[in-house]
């Protein structure tokens, strides 16, 4: 055995997994989310006093509290006090500022707590395609990644406990502030926060918020009409602030006039209202006031971003719903947030105050007549779909387009000039298609399943599976309304290798046949090919290789007669594994041979990497370690200049393997190392274990058993709770070997239990292992 010094400076593999996100992380940017600061901002000197006493002493002791909850109706200026004082503060904070708006009010869904993950990991270092898709492992990560920081994190807008405990850090010296209209009182019994209510503001704040505001343009305001006019606004700052913008924009006006307004529309929601909500009231009677002086095209555009789909927005998703020139939509989206009924958030993007957006669709409700709100959001239903299948030419150019029909003339989808550029907007506009698949079911059907199939061509490896899953359950809905067949066929497919990719076999076997009876029903032979292939690879996950061989050699002529070169090839590259994985080398040889060479010519980069990763394994078995090393190397290379994480990850494996083969044991255990962490991150936690098998390995051949029966330990309880028979077997193998020397029974145990795993396995490979563990030999490996 190789001793433990002979690897460079003694590797500690599970410190590396422990920690190796955070040491990724550690040269990336201090975060610096929080939005600008608030302009005019006054008074609440008393809460800002409260707030200033939950910090730390400044010589850096410990915080008296880590999570401080802002509480108050809406418009009474939470987020405005939150963010005043945040700026104030953050130099105390030195690791830096994470912000996000959790829209827990807002009329569309929320944030959830895994997209606000994605989001804070992205900002401390860690890569959008490397955010793991299970909720558990990402809040895990992201508490190891601020474990040892100091920083400030402002949630904002948040509705339930739900949506914040995964965002606590889970060590002190970081202070979350949580704004939102409801108590959350299992943040303070559970986490000892401290809440500060807001109310309404003392009536000479209130006055001095307008005088604020208004300064320049109205100095000789009556302060006892400025008292009245705060009065009609209910003293929320919101509402104040609009009013004082619409006042301050007609100076000369009397300010008698501008409270008499205000008054009649008063008067107009009294008459529509219950009045159980006198504040709210007030609020809406500000909006319509503000809406009213708005030039018709600019109130017009206000009411249809009403009817977008999703919180944010950019501009050319307003043009499209305008249907004008993208100039004019500018110009009247900066008359919308130059009277603080729009908040620009980035060049050419925008957002509304969550009651504004209420209010504006309300307002679309009201004013637009059906004809046009069902047009409107035609319109911008087509710009992310054909901005969606634009995308798509990039991120997957061998997936066939779906026949589209022209967008209306006033829609002008993006176009994009490179695949990074396609990422960017793939992930960020992910949340507002899934949003428009959502709101296309019904009324929309053809746009909303055909949205949500061009979007998983379109969609970035980053995107969380189950986002998707929930809106492709409502597209299939949506396709079987309009009767399409081969849509639905199309999203049983999308279906069904979605499940597949968080673990779900049994609903991913179940939607691939469902898709298989349809393509054969309907004559569609390259669906059908699809089908099959697809099938063929939830077999081989649960290593059934005669049935997933079978179905390749089905699958294989159907691509070719459908003239699809590419599938072909790559349902030549699945025989090869299947082959392989049984042992039959020969066979296994001659299929890697040919799919390389079609992939080649194909110049498809995925499928080559893919095959060379088999190669690799095939010149391991043959003992051409070198060669094997050369292989599993182009092959992630490949993956790494595609910015695919999960085919990194998997060949990680490999090209670890041929590290292990000749010795190099340190570049053996990092690529182990990175393979954990990304399959991690990715929620597959099968090739995780993978990588801890491997990880023992190598120590085992480093003569440390002791850590080598740990990582075999994790190993078989994650195969075991997956009921991966075949890997549990192997690494019950692994842990055996680890064992002989010190517990001989414990080693036998485990034999034992590993060959009843396959004692209904026949292949060649099954054999192989079948001698081992019946001789319990410690054989090369």
């Amino acid at each position: 055995m190789v001793q433990a010094g002979s690897v460079e400076g003694g590797i500690h593999f599970h410190e590396h997994v422990a920690s190796g996100a955070a040491k990724e992380a550690a040269t990336g940017p201090t975060p610096r989310q929080l939005p600008a600061n608030v302009h005019g901002f006054v008074n609440r000197t008393q809460e800002l006093a409260e707030l200033n006493a939950v910090l730390a002493d400044e010589d850096g002791r410990s915080l008296v509290i880590s999570v401080c909850v802002i509480a108050g109706t809406a418009g009474s200026g939470k987020t405005s006090l939150a963010l005043r004082w945040a700026h104030q503060v953050r130099q105390r904070f030195p690791d830096g500022q994470l912000y996000v708006n959790l829209r827990g009010y807002d009329p569309g869904e929320p944030v959830t707590a895994q997209e606000a993950l994605r989001r804070f990991l992205g900002a401390l270092g860690v890569a959008t395609s490397s955010v793991p898709q299970d909720p558990d492992a990402a809040a895990a990560l992201y508490r190891s990644l601020v474990a040892e920081r100091r920083l400030l994190i402002v949630l904002d807008n948040v509705a339930t406990v739900a949506q914040v405990r995964p965002l606590l850090p889970g060590s002190a010296g970081s202070l979350v502030v949580v704004t939102s209209r409801s108590r959350l009182s299992g943040l303070a019994i559970r986490d000892g926060a401290r809440r500060l209510t807001l109310g309404i503001l003392p009536q000479t704040e209130a006055v001095a918020l307008l005088r604020t505001v208004t300064a320049g343009y109205r100095p000789d305001d009556d302060p006892d009409k400025l008292a009245e006019l705060a009065d009609l606004c209910a003293r929320l700052p919101l509402a104040l602030r609009i009013a004082a913008e619409r006042a301050a924009s007609r100076p000369y006006m009397r300010l008698d006039d501008l409270i008499a307004e205000l008054r009649d529309e008063s008067a107009l929601w009294d008459a529509l209202s219950t009045g159980d909500d006198d504040e709210a009231e007030a609020v809406r009677t500000v909006f319509t006031w503000s809406y009213r002086a708005l030039p018709d095209q600019a109130a017009r555009l206000f009411r249809l971003l009403g009817l977008h789909p999703g919180p944010e927005f950019a501009l050319q998703a307003a043009t499209a719903l305008a249907g004008l020139a993208v100039n004019r939509t500018r110009q009247l989206l900066d008359t919308l947030v130059g009277a603080h009924l729009l908040e620009q958030t980035a060049p050419d993007r925008y957002q509304f105050h969550d009651l504004l957006r209420a209010y504006a669709t309300d307002q679309a409700h009201r004013e637009e007549p059906p004809e046009e709100r069902k047009a409107a959001l035609g319109r911008v239903l087509d710009w992310y779909l054909h901005s969606a299948d634009a995308a798509q030419s990039l991120l997957s150019p061998a997936e066939p387009h779906l026949a589209l029909a022209a967008p209306a003339d006033a829609v002008r989808p993006l176009t994009f000039p490179d695949y990074d550029s396609a990422v960017d907007w793939s992930e960020q506009e992910n949340t507002n298609v899934l949003q428009a698949v959502r709101a296309a079911a019904g009324e929309h059907d053809r746009r909303a399943w055909q949205l949500a199939v061009v979007f998983w061509n379109a969609r970035s490896s980053s995107a969380p599976v189950a986002d998707w899953l929930a809106a492709g359950e409502l597209a299939l809905a949506a396709a079987r309304r309009d009767g399409d067949r081969t849509a639905e066929g199309l999203l049983l497919t999308n279906l069904g290798m979605d499940h597949s990719r968080i673990d779900d076999l049994s609903s991913s076997l179940d939607s691939h046949r469902r898709a298989l009876e349809i393509a054969r029903a309907t004559g569609d032979r390259l669906g059908e090919a699809n089908s099959l292939n697809l099938i063929g690879l939830g077999h081989l996950r649960v290593r059934q290789l005669d049935q997933a061989a079978a179905h390749f050699e089905q699958a294989i002529p159907l691509f070719q007669q459908a003239g699809s070169a590419h599938w072909a090839a790559t349902a030549l590259s699945n025989l090869a594994t299947a082959h392989h994985n049984a042992g039959r080398l020969p066979e296994a040889a001659a299929a890697v041979e040919e799919a390389l060479a079609r992939h080649r010519a194909l110049d498809n980069r995925r499928g080559e990497g893919n095959v060379l990763r088999l190669l690799s394994s095939l010149q391991l078995d043959r003992r051409e370690a070198e060669s094997a090393l050369k292989s599993a190397q182009r092959a992630v290379e490949i993956a790494l200049a595609l910015r695919d994480h999960r085919l990194e990850g998997y060949w990680l494996l490999t090209l670890a393997d041929a590290h292990r083969a000749i010795a190099q044991y340190a570049d053996a255990l990092t690529a182990y190392q990175r393979s954990a962490t990304l399959h991690r991150r990715l929620g597959n936690r099968g090739r995780e274990a993978l990588a801890w098998h491997g990880a023992g390995q190598t120590y085992h051949q480093l003569g440390r058993d002791v850590e080598a029966a740990n990582f075999h330990r994790r190993a078989v309880d994650v195969q075991h709770e997956l009921g991966d028979g075949w890997h549990e077997a192997l690494a019950l193998d692994g842990l055996a070997v680890a064992l002989a020397d010190s517990d001989a029974d414990a080693a036998g145990r485990h034999r034992r239990r590993a060959l009843v795993l396959i004692a209904d396995h026949d292949d060649p490979r099954a054999a192989a292992l079948r001698v081992r563990l019946e001789g319990g030999a410690d054989a090369a490996r």
